[in-house]
């Protein structure tokens, strides 16, 4: 029932977007351009700025980017078998190479491993803030239809105030600048405003979806890789890594995580497959209730 309890909520405002776009139409892309420019820069900021950065930090971080890299080298091979177009790779690899450790992860690690283990979540779940505001970005730009690819890709990164707000919260740290407690709190409420405002948005992408058209085959690629195959390299890297056999239990059940919903805001801005990627972050959601605990099976 504890696990149920950190689930049902999320699924809750997954259903409030869902039942606000039924009923009122609303625009999208509008406010998931307005969660991405405007509210994650100070969400990203303020982890960066708060986060307390040891040696840990370099073995997570690292575990964190070699796991995406992996994922996304699976993706190309099944892409170039496949034939996929560019556009439906990097629509792969945003459903399937980045996870949900933040308001998914962090709560699951807290009620398993208690305060000892929040900490090295926290730390994996800045590391991910970081890779999904990189290459999470990177290839959504690369895949956009409107678009040309790798050029359009690296100049969306250098233009995406998330980056420049983990950079600010990272220079803000090392140089021992204070802020106010007022500075801090409007930066509180607009940080504590962006994950709620982007599952709401991820349930609002979920009622303009038509089932006839999801991609049923490569969605269920897509989900085997995100839930099953994910963790196996976490499994691998985890024993490759000098950390402790709690950090490598948290390594291997946050790689299992769903989708994180990070990445439909990605897709929706972009137009790279928002429907699929959606759709993926919806269901893998849903399916981790039945894959997270045959994980905790295994791993603890």
């Amino acid at each position: 029932m504890g696990f149920l309890g950190v689930l049902l909520p999320i699924f809750g405002i997954f259903v409030l977007g869902f039942i606000g776009q039924k009923k009122f139409n609303l625009d999208t892309k509008s406010i998931s351009t307005m969660a991405l420019y405007l509210m994650s820069p100070f969400l990203v900021f303020r982890t960066f700025y708060s986060a307390e950065f040891t040696i840990n930090y370099f073995y997570l971080f690292l575990f964190t980017v070699v796991l995406c890299l992996s994922l996304i080298l699976v993706v190309y091979i099944i892409s170039f078998f496949r034939n996929y177009t560019v556009t439906e790779t990097s629509g792969m690899i945003l459903a399937s190479a980045f996870m949900n450790n933040g308001n998914y992860g962090t709560p699951v690690i807290f009620l398993l491993f208690g305060a000892a283990g929040l900490d090295y979540a926290i730390i994996l779940m800045v590391g991910q803030q970081l890779v999904m505001c990189t290459i999470g970005i990177y290839f959504a730009a690369k895949g956009s239809p409107e678009g040309n690819g790798v050029q359009t890709a690296i100049k969306a990164v250098c233009r995406m105030p998330i980056v420049y707000g983990a950079i600010a919260g990272t220079v803000f740290q090392f140089v021992n600048i204070p802020l106010s407690n007022s500075v801090m709190e409007a930066i509180n409420l607009v940080a504590n405003a962006a994950i709620p405002t982007i599952m709401i948005t991820l349930g609002m992408q979920l009622a303009n979806i038509s089932l006839k058209k999801i991609a049923y085959r490569k969605l269920s690629v897509s989900l085997l890789l995100k839930l099953a195959v994910s963790p196996a390299i976490a499994f691998l890297l985890s024993l490759a890594l000098p950390v402790g056999e709690m950090v490598r239990h948290i390594m291997i059940i946050v790689a299992a995580m769903p989708t994180a919903a990070n990445t439909t805001m990605y897709a929706l801005q972009f137009n790279t497959e928002p429907e699929f990627v959606s759709s993926a972050t919806f269901i893998s959601t849903s399916l981790s209730l039945i894959t997270l605990p045959i994980i905790f099976f295994f791993v603890l």
